[in-house]
């Protein structure tokens, strides 16, 4: 997005999702509309969704290799 650039390499030597040092953070438009889909395409929705003070309301997930992400929808 603009300048911004993601970088991912793989490291047979590390386990996924641990000790978890990296988290993900995705905008996404309705983060309820999109929990439901996190199970059936193998990942763990964790407790729901949460409004935050912040302005954002936010969803603490797993995908299927044991990785957090976090779904960020503006309020």
């Amino acid at each position: 997005m603009g300048d911004a650039e993601l970088g991912l390499s793989s490291d047979s030597d590390a386990t996924p999702g641990d000790p978890g040092r990296m988290l993900l953070g995705i905008e996404v438009l309705d983060v309820d509309a999109l929990l439901p889909r996190v199970a059936d395409l193998g990942g763990d929705p964790g407790g729901g969704a949460n409004d935050m003070p912040w302005g954002q309301r936010v969803a603490h997930i797993r995908d299927p290799d044991g990785n957090v992400v976090n779904l960020t929808q503006q309020l």
